[in-house]
């Protein structure tokens, strides 16, 4: 199926209901592909799904105090309100 950005705003549930069905929309912008939209798989796992568990939180795995990341979420937002 093919859409364009006006088609999103304007008809999004049939394109809701094409990519139900395992269909792929690609996004038209100006007369040209701009975007592919696909389904979700239903194979993937909640393991996969947390953001913790994600790859690109292990660039501070070397460091000397190694947080998890909901600690280190944590301690940002306690001294952002803190200040206040």
């Amino acid at each position: 199926m093919e859409a364009s950005f006006v088609d999103l705003r304007k008809k999004s549930a049939e394109i809701i209901k094409a990519l139900s069905r395992k269909e792929r929309v690609t996004v038209l912008y100006r007369g040209k592909p701009a975007a592919i939209m696909e389904p979700i798989d239903s194979r993937v796992t909640d393991e996969s799904k947390l953001a913790s568990q994600h790859k690109a939180f292990g660039i501070w795995a070397d460091r000397a105090e190694p947080l998890s990341v909901e600690e280190q979420v944590a301690d940002l937002r306690r001294r952002r309100f803190d200040d206040l």
